[in-house]
């Protein structure tokens, strides 16, 4: 009786690891309708065939990622808008938000992920339907908590190749000049043009394509990450900072929290650049508003300012004359996450200017624009 009893137990789990082996192959997809408006919301200066700085505020959501042919359906769609308005050249310098890559750890989930009503019960159903990768990644991680190292990590071989393929291929269509966001990735590098990864810590990082879809230089990345991320993203030297020959100008990029910096806009003085593009992300909608938090390196004390003043501040707007750039573009990411929300208003900036952009309370649905005519 004990035999069969253990035999039957046997078929049992045998069956039970078998569904739960072909549950995670399935990735079913349903039909989703994308919001493809875009509005012009600032417009600075006059064409003079010296090129211009386009930001895309991106408003995307977790089903835009789930396939990359919608995702490069809604970023086409606004990049041909931009073309329709007279605002792309083959001197355009596109500058798309912080994080817009790392997100594609979304793609391809099963559709229980994608209806998580929070971030947490969405990356338990990413670890469930990825199990080999998920403990892989565990065992890889660096970072504090693990877990969240982990999430970010266990995709990573895909989505640096999705991450290249789908902004590569947008800057070659478009013929354009684009910093593609950032993607957090283990100790990436580019080998014979193709972006790698590496099993070491995690950066947060940036490529920028040129007008044939090729990457120019390696990936730049963040010196300085926020508070909350510098836990599980490693802080990259300040010596790696590049910079980028583009039609426009030569090219500095610093990534969302490296723009509050005063030392790195001093670095860029020194290689000569002349534009300046970042790439930003703020969580949390109503920060924008909220009392500035302290940032470690940044001399600025706590509730001094708001968070848009700081940043406004802080930036090439405030640096004069510290600053010898010429022009530069802060973009910021917009949408919803799960449970999680984005902050921030894009704006235009040069040294003594009056900063450029929407006011969040004038904003309608849909993605923004930002322009600058160099």
């Amino acid at each position: 009786m004990r035999k069969i009893l253990g035999l039957c137990l046997t078929v049992l789990v045998a069956a039970l690891l078998v569904s739960y082996g072909v549950w995670t192959t399935q990735r079913p997809m349903g039909h989703y309708l994308s919001d493809l408006r875009i509005q012009l919301v600032a417009n600075e200066g006059m064409p003079a065939g010296r090129g211009n700085l386009l930001g895309i505020e991106a408003r995307l959501y977790p089903t835009d990622y789930q396939d990359l042919n919608r995702l490069h359906r809604k970023l086409a769609a606004w990049l041909q808008q931009a073309r329709d308005q007279g605002l792309l050249n083959d001197k355009t310098l596109v500058v798309l938000p912080e994080h817009i890559g790392t997100w594609l750890y979304a793609a391809g989930e099963k559709n229980q992920f994608y209806q998580a009503d929070t971030v947490g019960q969405a990356m338990h159903w990413l670890a469930w339907s990825n199990p080999v990768q998920f403990l892989r990644a565990m065992a890889q991680a660096e970072g504090q908590p693990r877990l969240a190292d982990a999430y970010l990590r266990m995709k990573a071989s895909g989505m640096a190749h999705d991450y290249q393929q789908v902004f590569g291929g947008l800057a070659r269509e478009f013929g354009v000049t684009l910093v593609a966001g950032s993607v957090v990735l283990p100790d990436p590098r580019l080998e014979d043009g193709q972006l790698h990864i590496g099993s070491g810590p995690l950066y947060n990082v940036s490529l920028v394509f040129g007008a044939d879809g090729q990457p120019l230089g390696q990936p730049q990345r963040q010196m300085a990450p926020d508070n909350h991320q510098r836990r599980y993203i490693k802080a990259a030297d300040p010596a790696a900072l590049q910079v980028f020959d583009t039609p426009a100008g030569r090219l500095g990029v610093l990534i969302g929290s490296d723009s509050l910096h005063a030392d790195y806009y001093a670095r860029l003085n020194d290689q000569a650049v002349q534009l300046i593009a970042v790439p930003a992300f703020l969580p949390n909608r109503e920060r924008w508003n909220q009392p500035w938090r302290d940032r470690r390196g940044v001399d600025l004390p706590a509730g001094s300012l708001t968070e848009a003043q700081a940043w406004r501040h802080l930036t090439l707007t405030g640096q004069a004359p510290r600053s010898t750039a010429k022009a530069g573009i802060s973009v910021f990411m917009q949408g919803q996450f799960w449970d999680q929300n984005s902050a921030g208003e894009s704006f235009t900036h040069a040294p003594g200017a009056v900063p450029a952009g929407q006011p969040l309370e004038q904003r309608s649905d849909g993605a923004r624009m930002i322009n600058v005519w160099l």
